[in-house]
């Protein structure tokens, strides 16, 4: 399956800007890093490439999803319980809460977590110049 043309150039467009080498299945990945809306690992991400472009291995993706990585584009995380999971770099920053029953990760924003995290900093003599916010949850029952 092709990615339309106006998305195979948006995609390598920021390969190229990240300094990574074009190719049919880097592209088809960052199209397929773009699109998630979960926090997929580096299998699931195979699978979802392989469907855009059959000719993708699973060394591909783990040398591109490196690469990325350490040109900023990507961030991994490697929440309790599981392996590595990427995401885009946020243009917002998010914390997340990870589902310990059913494995979701769950993105959300508190201006308050943030602002109490600053001031605990700044109480300490510190600023904060980057943090990860990670809460691991069950569902409360509607057992009444």
């Amino acid at each position: 399956m092709a990615l339309p043309p106006d998305q195979a150039a948006h995609f390598t467009g920021l390969l190229r800007k990240a300094g990574i080498r074009i190719t049919r299945q880097r592209v088809a990945l960052m199209a397929v890093l773009t699109s998630a809306t979960d926090h997929p690992d580096a299998i699931d991400l195979h699978k979802r490439t392989k469907a855009h472009e059959p000719s993708t291995s699973l060394a591909t993706v783990y040398r591109t999803l490196a690469a990325l990585e350490a040109k900023g584009v990507i961030q991994h995380h490697n929440f309790e319980g599981g392996g590595a999971r990427f995401e885009l770099v946020p243009k917002i920053h998010h914390d997340h809460i990870v589902d310990l029953d059913s494995g979701k990760v769950i993105e959300f924003k508190s201006d308050k977590i943030e602002r109490l995290q600053a001031e605990i900093a700044a109480q300490l003599g510190y600023e904060v110049l980057h943090h990860r916010f990670e809460l691991y949850c069950r569902k409360i029952s509607d057992k009444g």
